[in-house]
């Protein structure tokens, strides 16, 4: 844990778009076509826990191989599942159920832009382990659906009244994510100080994540708001 003085108030200048967009029904389409991808992977998105399963299959792609395409993967999943009104504490529950069942997941590989399945890997040799990750995952699906709700004006429609994530869990992560979104709407940015973020966790929960810790939710934060809201044209 990185240790520092705590500051209040430090986010006070950072919650514009957070403010704005906790008070607005979303309205309109994404611009990023989410109800396509919906269509085209649309076993994914049958039941709830075809979403968990789906989900957790690209985060662990993206954990094992890397690479901005494969965060896309798990970014473009996550974004869905905010649009049809799953919560995290839905989709975790049914990660959790998997894991008491002993179903099998299926690890995912890529094939020169083809998703395969491969691999069959039985969790329930290793609880602890596949917990840790989802609880990960989990968190991971909950900034993406702050950030979404960082965004100025409403950019995806969801089709529930039911909030994305906890007010625990909101109160946690959205001054974090707003700094961010507010550094990508107002000021073009697609990179900030971590120790900037590391203060905003300290003024929130009274401790700091390590500083490779805070930059991945950066990233995930930032690539996100490319995903929902693209701010420059594709070269």
């Amino acid at each position: 844990m990185v240790m520092m003085t705590q500051s209040p108030g430090a986010i006070n200048n950072f919650c514009l778009f957070t403010d704005i967009a906790t008070r607005l029904d979303p309205i309109t389409p994404c611009k990023c076509q989410q109800q396509d991808a919906i269509s085209s992977d649309d076993e994914e998105y049958r039941s709830s826990r075809n979403i968990a399963i789906s989900l957790f299959k690209r985060y662990r792609n993206f954990i094992d191989r890397g690479g901005a395409d494969n965060l896309k993967e798990f970014i473009s999943a996550g974004v869905n599942a905010y649009a049809l009104g799953c919560t995290d504490e839905g989709l975790r529950k049914e990660l959790t159920n998997i894991k008491e069942s002993g179903i099998e997941i299926q690890e995912m590989q890529t094939y020169g832009g083809a998703t395969g399945l491969k691999s069959k890997i039985c969790y329930q040799e290793k609880i602890p382990y596949f917990m840790i990750q989802v609880n990960e995952c989990i968190l991971w699906l909950s900034i993406i659906f702050i950030t979404i709700l960082c965004t100025p004006q409403p950019t995806i429609v969801r089709w529930s009244p039911t909030p994305p994530v906890s007010d625990e869990i909101k109160l946690q992560w959205k001054g974090f994510c707003a700094i961010i979104a507010n550094a990508y709407y107002l000021r073009g940015m697609a990179w900030l100080p971590v120790k900037t973020l590391q203060l905003e966790q300290m003024a929130v929960v009274g401790c700091a994540e390590e500083p490779s810790v805070v930059a991945s939710r950066m990233r995930l934060i930032f690539s996100t708001l490319e995903v929902v809201s693209p701010q420059w044209p594709r070269v």
